[in-house]
């Protein structure tokens, strides 16, 4: 049995893994889905300062208070971020570090510093014109009209402090962890992630896995990407 910890990405919450979460249960393995301070059900805790330190300490607080140990860590796209800050903070708490079509930072990267027009306009102006401190979320319109009635009204702004604060890289037994990296392949539009899965296919340090999925694959491919996680096991 395996302990699995799936981090969301951004506007989401732990809702978003509701389609995984059973399929890894029913394998007989213990799976947590935490939500990030200020998305998802703790929407009503979201605040100016709200940063990606925040967002790391959500997790490390799910290892240390429910004593976890042995953990696959998943971070699916911004939460890729918060997965490396987490393994700097608590590495001998975790088995690998799954990135499924996430950023994979160096020291001193922010989210902000990703920029490509498949991900985002300017988050900065967006955010100044929604209420200066979140970013509102993307009209889905173009989306699968069957996952755009999955995620409506439960997809909330995101705090713009997480995408502006750099990350702090140094524990080299972070850096040391098994790292796997899932790339969602089928995006005509863009693919945004492309940077950082070109790097994982190419380093022999890495696992790469390529998926042939859009970007939010525990929503539209959940059986499929809940076999890809019981490989890492």
């Amino acid at each position: 049995m395996a302990t699995f910890v799936l981090v969301h990405g951004m506007y989401a919450g732990g809702w978003y893994w509701q389609k995984v979460r059973p399929l890894l249960q029913a394998a007989n393995h213990d799976v947590f889905t935490p939500t990030l301070t200020g998305l998802g059900e703790r929407v009503h805790l979201a605040r100016p300062d709200t940063d990606l330190d925040a967002h790391i300490e959500d997790i490390v607080n799910v290892l240390v208070y429910e004593d976890l140990r042995n953990v696959v860590l998943v971070g699916h796209s911004y939460g890729g971020m918060v997965i490396r800050g987490v393994a700097e903070r608590e590495p001998e708490r975790l088995a690998r570090l799954a990135y499924l079509d996430g950023f994979v930072p160096d020291d001193g990267d922010r989210v902000l510093d990703y920029r490509h027009p498949a991900f985002q306009p300017d988050c900065v102006e967006r955010a100044g014109a929604h209420d200066g401190w979140r970013i509102p979320t993307l009209d889905a319109a173009d989306e699968d009209p069957e996952f755009v009635a999955w995620e409506a009204g439960r997809t909330v702004p995101h705090p713009l402090a997480t995408f502006q604060q750099p990350i702090r890289l140094s524990n080299h037994d972070a850096d040391r962890l098994p790292s796997v990296y899932i790339h969602c392949t089928n995006k005509p539009d863009g693919d945004a992630f492309a940077r950082f899965a070109s790097v994982a296919r190419n380093d022999a340090n890495w696992t790469y896995i390529a998926f042939d999925c859009v970007h939010d694959a525990m929503a539209v491919k959940p059986v499929e990407l809940t076999r890809l996680l019981l490989t890492l096991v």
